[in-house]
This record gives structure tokens, C-alpha cells and sequence, in this order.
């Protein structure tokens, strides 16, 4: 099976909530990495260990963002980092697939499934230090997944007049990847 990395330059975690029973406030994840097995022969076999640092969490409000980090929400003192662990791919078509793994925030683990699309594959230019090291294969997925965040620990809240709620109990969290095979041997 060919082993890739995920490059933390162009692979991102985002997520959407409810704010205020109106509107929809999103945020998003930066310095993502992880390995990948993956081979396009074989795709059933594909495995995934992701992690996310928490503390690179924006929003594009530093106040939010310093209270999502808070023992309120992802308490990224005490979890500084969130991981997913997946290795069941059910194919639904040529390009798609259900990915079944386990999700850990605030240090709960929940089964989760995501819901992947591969995006194709392609050689690129590979530059380290300013020098062309040679051709990479890259290969792309978008992956989409919807949870609960309380399944999690992740339960502060405040109500509102009429019933209402600050934040939804739902998260939509969408994963932009891009792979990179790693070199076999020479």
C-alpha cells in the first residue's frame, strides 16, 4: 500500500455552528497533519491518523476564538490537539467512499464517518529550500462529517429569550486534504 503525508500547507479542518438561532459562525483548523495509506487498487484497505493543534483555531474574532480554546469549549490547555484514527472505507463509487474511524476531542472518542470524496491525483513540482527536489504525486480529498458536540464534553451554552440557544448542539465539519506520496525506497 503506498504511504502519503498530508501536506499541512493546503490541508485544513473547518467547522460550522448555530449562533444565536440565526446564523451560522465558522471556523477553521491550520496546521493538520497526518499520514495516509492509501492506493487506488485497493481502496478498501485505506487508513488515516489525523491530528489538528488546537491552538491554531480562528475564527476571525480573537475574543471567540480565545473563548473556543477555553475549558468552555475544546480546553486546549488541557487537549491541546484533536485526532481522528480511521481504517474502514466503504467504496459508494469511483470517487467516493464512507470512511469510518474515531474522532477524539477534549479526550472523548466518539465513532465518526465521514463522508470522502477523492479528488484525483497528480505529479507537481516538489521545492524545499528554495531548490526543486524533483516531481511529488500529490492526490486530493474533501471529507464532510456532522456531530454533536456535546458528545464530546463540548456543553457550554446560555439561553436566550423565547427559548432560544447561543450555540447549536451540531457541528458540520468539512476537511480539505492534500496527500503527498511519500518517497519509496531508492
Amino acid at each position: 500500500m503506498a504511504k502519503w503525508f498530508f501536506e499541512p500547507g493546503h490541508t485544513a479542518a473547518e467547522f460550522r455552528a448555530r449562533h444565536m438561532m440565526v446564523t451560522w459562525v465558522r471556523g477553521h483548523f491550520k496546521n493538520v497533519r497526518g499520514n495516509l495509506v492509501f492506493d487506488l487498487e485497493n481502496p478498501r484497505a485505506t487508513s488515516a491518523d489525523v491530528t489538528i493543534d488546537v491552538a491554531n483555531l480562528w475564527t476571525g474574532e480573537p475574543d471567540r476564538d480565545a473563548h473556543l480554546r477555553s475549558a468552555d469549549f475544546l480546553d486546549a490547555e488541557n487537549h491541546p490537539t484533536i485526532t481522528f484514527r480511521g481504517n474502514e472505507a466503504q467504496l459508494l463509487g469511483a470517487d467516493e467512499a464512507k470512511f469510518k474511524g474515531e474522532l477524539t476531542i477534549r479526550g472523548v472518542t466518539r465513532p465518526v464517518s465521514l463522508d470522502v470524496r477523492y479528488l484525483g491525483r497528480w505529479k507537481t513540482p516538489w521545492w524545499e529550500d528554495g531548490v526543486d527536489k524533483g516531481p511529488r504525486i500529490r492526490a486530493g480529498f474533501v471529507a464532510t462529517t456532522r456531530i454533536n458536540r456535546k458528545d464530546f464534553g463540548v456543553n457550554w451554552n446560555d439561553t436566550l429569550d423565547r427559548g432560544g440557544i447561543v450555540v447549536g448542539d451540531d457541528v458540520y465539519i468539512t476537511i480539505d486534504a492534500e496527500a503527498i506520496l511519500e518517497p519509496g525506497p531508492a
